[in-house]
Protein backbone atom coordinates (compact mmCIF):
# COMPACT_ATOMS: atom_id res chain seq x y z
CA UNK A 1 0.00 0.00 0.00
CA UNK A 2 1.22 3.48 -0.85
CA UNK A 3 0.82 5.37 2.43
CA UNK A 4 1.09 8.71 0.60
CA UNK A 5 -2.15 7.98 -1.22
CA UNK A 6 -3.84 7.03 2.03
CA UNK A 7 -2.73 10.35 3.51
CA UNK A 8 -4.54 12.17 0.68
CA UNK A 9 -7.80 10.59 1.85
CA UNK A 10 -7.00 11.46 5.47
CA UNK A 11 -6.47 15.06 4.42
CA UNK A 12 -9.88 15.19 2.80
CA UNK A 13 -11.55 13.69 5.89
CA UNK A 14 -9.97 16.51 7.88
CA UNK A 15 -11.03 19.11 5.29
CA UNK A 16 -14.65 17.95 5.58
CA UNK A 17 -14.45 18.42 9.33
CA UNK A 18 -12.80 21.85 9.01
CA UNK A 19 -15.57 22.89 6.59
CA UNK A 20 -18.14 22.05 9.27
CA UNK A 21 -19.79 19.33 7.20
CA UNK A 22 -19.08 16.40 9.51
CA UNK A 23 -17.23 15.29 12.61
CA UNK A 24 -15.00 12.29 12.12
CA UNK A 25 -15.46 10.00 15.11
CA UNK A 26 -13.32 7.13 13.79
CA UNK A 27 -11.79 6.10 10.49
CA UNK A 28 -9.38 3.65 8.91
CA UNK A 29 -7.95 3.69 5.40
CA UNK A 30 -7.54 0.18 3.99
CA UNK A 31 -5.60 -0.69 0.81
CA UNK A 32 -8.74 -0.57 -1.38
CA UNK A 33 -11.45 1.13 0.69
CA UNK A 34 -12.06 3.10 3.88
CA UNK A 35 -14.33 2.93 6.91
CA UNK A 36 -15.58 6.14 8.47
CA UNK A 37 -17.73 6.72 11.54
CA UNK A 38 -19.06 10.20 10.97
CA UNK A 39 -21.48 12.61 12.61
CA UNK A 40 -23.10 14.80 9.96
CA UNK A 41 -23.14 18.53 10.71
CA UNK A 42 -24.48 19.91 7.41
CA UNK A 43 -25.71 18.53 4.13
CA UNK A 44 -26.48 14.93 3.36
CA UNK A 45 -24.37 11.82 3.81
CA UNK A 46 -24.33 11.23 0.07
CA UNK A 47 -23.05 14.78 -0.59
CA UNK A 48 -20.29 14.45 2.02
CA UNK A 49 -19.18 11.03 0.76
CA UNK A 50 -19.28 12.27 -2.85
CA UNK A 51 -17.07 15.23 -1.90
CA UNK A 52 -14.54 13.01 -0.12
CA UNK A 53 -14.40 10.52 -2.96
CA UNK A 54 -14.26 13.16 -5.70
CA UNK A 55 -11.54 15.30 -4.14
CA UNK A 56 -9.50 12.27 -3.16
CA UNK A 57 -9.76 10.78 -6.66
CA UNK A 58 -8.58 14.05 -8.21
CA UNK A 59 -5.62 14.22 -5.81
CA UNK A 60 -4.64 10.56 -6.27
CA UNK A 61 -4.88 10.80 -10.05
CA UNK A 62 -2.72 13.93 -9.99
CA UNK A 63 -0.03 12.26 -7.85
CA UNK A 64 -0.03 8.96 -9.76
CA UNK A 65 -0.52 10.35 -13.27
CA UNK A 66 -3.65 8.25 -13.69
CA UNK A 67 -6.92 9.32 -15.20
CA UNK A 68 -10.51 8.29 -14.73
CA UNK A 69 -12.51 6.88 -11.90
CA UNK A 70 -10.66 5.90 -8.73
CA UNK A 71 -13.52 4.78 -6.44
CA UNK A 72 -16.28 2.30 -7.16
CA UNK A 73 -19.81 3.67 -7.43
CA UNK A 74 -21.82 4.11 -4.26
CA UNK A 75 -21.07 3.31 -0.65
CA UNK A 76 -22.48 1.25 2.19
CA UNK A 77 -23.86 2.97 5.25
CA UNK A 78 -25.27 1.98 8.59
CA UNK A 79 -27.01 4.29 11.05
CA UNK A 80 -25.91 4.14 14.68
CA UNK A 81 -29.03 4.74 16.70
CA UNK A 82 -27.70 4.86 20.23
CA UNK A 83 -24.80 6.97 21.43
CA UNK A 84 -23.54 4.19 23.67
CA UNK A 85 -22.88 2.06 20.58
CA UNK A 86 -20.50 4.60 19.01
CA UNK A 87 -17.34 3.38 20.77
CA UNK A 88 -18.05 -0.22 19.80
CA UNK A 89 -18.41 0.85 16.17
CA UNK A 90 -15.14 2.80 16.49
CA UNK A 91 -13.36 -0.26 17.88
CA UNK A 92 -14.71 -2.38 15.05
CA UNK A 93 -13.63 0.16 12.42
CA UNK A 94 -10.08 0.64 13.60
CA UNK A 95 -9.55 -3.11 14.07
CA UNK A 96 -10.09 -3.75 10.35
CA UNK A 97 -6.34 -3.92 9.51
CA UNK A 98 -5.89 -6.57 12.22
CA UNK A 99 -8.83 -8.65 10.98
CA UNK A 100 -7.51 -8.32 7.41
CA UNK A 101 -4.12 -9.68 8.52
CA UNK A 102 -2.24 -6.50 7.59
CA UNK A 103 -0.83 -6.03 11.11
CA UNK A 104 -0.85 -7.85 14.43
CA UNK A 105 -2.01 -4.85 16.45
CA UNK A 106 -3.81 -1.63 15.57
CA UNK A 107 -0.92 0.53 16.75
CA UNK A 108 1.26 -0.91 13.96
CA UNK A 109 -1.06 0.46 11.25
CA UNK A 110 -0.53 4.12 10.35
CA UNK A 111 -3.84 5.14 8.75
CA UNK A 112 -6.50 5.25 11.45
CA UNK A 113 -7.78 7.51 14.20
CA UNK A 114 -10.65 7.92 16.63
CA UNK A 115 -11.73 10.69 18.97
CA UNK A 116 -11.64 8.17 21.83
CA UNK A 117 -7.94 7.38 21.44
CA UNK A 118 -5.65 7.27 24.44
CA UNK A 119 -2.52 8.35 22.58
CA UNK A 120 -0.19 7.18 25.35
CA UNK A 121 -0.93 3.50 24.79
CA UNK A 122 -2.82 3.49 21.45
CA UNK A 123 -6.02 2.02 22.89
CA UNK A 124 -9.61 3.08 22.47
CA UNK A 125 -10.93 4.39 25.76
CA UNK A 126 -13.87 2.66 27.44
Amino acid sequence: MDWRLGRLLVGELRDVQMAGLANSLAWVVMPDHFHWLVELRAGSLSAVVQRVKSKTAIAVNRVTGRQGRFWQWGYHDKAVRYEEDLREFARYIIANPVRAGLVKCVGDYPLWDTIWLDRRNQEVLS
